[in-house]
């Protein structure tokens, strides 16, 4: 499923980009920072999905490239039986950012995908882009080339939203194994919801047109079927579900644009809650992520805005491409992952001779709390308890974000400044420290608004509990 939202830099109080959004799987989610890499001539990636996936495929290789780029992600672990880990949004070290979104194709297309489809599935293509594209188009471009060249492994339509600091393009990939897909160009004036991810009227007559890009056969096959005879060519009605811009995309879009519209533009403050809305968020949202799409003076500065689940229940937290890691509490945890439900991490199976290290690894990150364990116990406080825990709970985060945002401004600027005196080291190391200090400290405060409001649930009693839970008015 998922969510994105691009609000284009004419728009922005800060005179830059936008694009936010979060995963929407009921499985395990965790914040990851990878390091560029160097591969050796005839390397190769495993990609695709297999057998056991619900719409089957082969796996297979294609050929990795000699260096991939420093990225920073949100990785999770189940859906429809793409293996695992699968990658979902984040940002690299050139500001290319991110985001996957489902996107139905028209049920022919669904019917006609063959059982042993190969190449790239949609989270190969989302880390591929953030491994390898240096701007918005050529992520495009990449995704593009590889599905000309190995096909790709759909699970019905999907798409992705691709941005930097100049423009973003939205990519629709067309189920059927015809390798059928077609590109938008979004730009400063834009404001840009997936959910469905879209691609309405396409200039099909204008095939250098600088706001499109398509497969070579995104024409000729649709007059083939008999689903195209002329005239308009919309993507949506030839390709996809047919419903166009849908009611919760209509509404968000509509929203952001009056706040464009106001003299003071859109800041972080909108985006994020244009991430947490109850209207669009709740409980299926793996994560929260606003990444500003800026040209920083050093890559080490790109940074995104985390949430660990949904943000209904979660604060935003600020997170940086040249920290060496996040805290073990936003990394991986047994918490809703696949296949750990009768697995042991038992010390007394260790080696013998001495302890298995590597096994260590994950008893370390079980031995300390699970931020997304903790916040959705706040997600079902709040289901439980209505619209006015609802109501403190964000007013809570909003101040908090509030305060951060100008501390975390601040912090940039002495970074800037100690990086210009040849303090990388210093400069790396402070930007780790606060980001783990504020992202546990957002932690502390779900806990801490998880215990008063448990309290609360305990003195109301079950029965009224269970009478009136909190029924937020979905628009999906």
């Amino acid at each position: 499923m998922s969510y994105a939202i691009y609000i284009g830099r004419n728009h922005s109080r800060t005179g830059h980009a936008w694009l936010g959004g979060y995963g929407d799987e009921p499985s395990s989610h965790w914040l990851e920072i990878v390091p560029s890499a160097d591969h050796p001539a005839g390397a190769t990636i495993e990609v695709g999905v297999g057998a056991e996936a619900d719409m089957p495929g082969v796996r297979g290789t294609i050929p990795q490239v000699g260096q991939t780029l420093r990225n920073m992600r949100v990785s999770y672990s189940y859906y429809k039986g793409v293996p695992a880990p699968i990658t979902n949004g984040g940002v690299n070290e050139k500001g290319v950012a991110v985001r996957d979104v489902w996107s139905t194709s028209r049920d022919e297309l669904i019917a006609m995908t063959p059982a042993d489809q190969t190449g790239p599935n949609y989270s190969d293509l989302a880390r591929i882009a953030l491994e390898r594209a240096g701007t918005a188009r050529a992520a495009v471009e990449i995704c593009g080339a590889l599905i000309a060249e190995h096909g790709e492994s759909t699970y019905g339509g999907n798409s992705h939203l691709f941005a930097d600091a100049d423009e973003a393009w939205v990519m629709i990939q067309f189920a059927g194994g015809k390798g059928l897909w077609v590109a938008e160009r979004l730009g400063p004036d834009a404001i840009r919801a997936s959910r469905p991810g879209y691609v309405l009227e396409v200039p099909v007559d204008s095939p250098d047109h600088p706001d499109f890009l398509w497969s070579p056969n995104f024409v000729s096959f649709a007059r083939e079927m008999g689903w195209y005879a002329g005239g308009p060519f919309d993507a949506n009605t030839v390709y996809g579900d047919g419903k166009g811009r849908w009611d919760g995309v209509c509404w968000i879009e509509a929203e952001m644009a009056e706040r464009a519209a106001r003299a003071e533009k859109i800041g972080l403050e909108d985006v994020i809650w244009a991430v947490r809305t109850e209207r669009l968020t709740g409980d299926t949202a793996g994560y929260g992520q606003v990444v500003p799409l800026v040209t920083p003076v050093d890559p080490d500065l790109h940074m995104m805005w985390h949430a660990p689940i949904g943000a209904l229940a979660a604060p935003f937290a600020p997170v940086f491409l040249g920290q060496r890691d996040v805290p073990a509490e936003f990394g991986p945890h047994r918490y809703l992952t696949r296949g750990e439900s009768h697995r042991f991490m038992d010390l007394r199976k260790a080696v013998s001779g001495g302890v298995d290290t590597v096994s260590l690894v994950p008893q370390a990150a079980e031995a300390t709390r699970s931020a997304v364990a903790e916040s959705k116990r706040l997600m079902y406080l709040l289901h439980l308890l209505g619209e006015d825990a609802l109501a403190r709970s964000v007013r809570a985060f909003a101040a908090r974000e509030a305060a951060l945002a100008g501390r975390t401004e601040r912090l940039q600027r002495v970074i800037e400044a100690a990086l210009a005196a040849g303090l990388r080291e210093d400069a790396l190391a402070l930007l780790g420290e606060f980001s783990a200090s504020e992202l546990l400290a957002g932690l502390d405060m779900v806990i801490a608004l998880a215990g008063g409001f448990a309290a609360e649930l305990s003195a109301r009693g079950p029965v009224e509990a269970r009478q009136e839970p909190v029924a937020y008015p979905q628009l999906w």
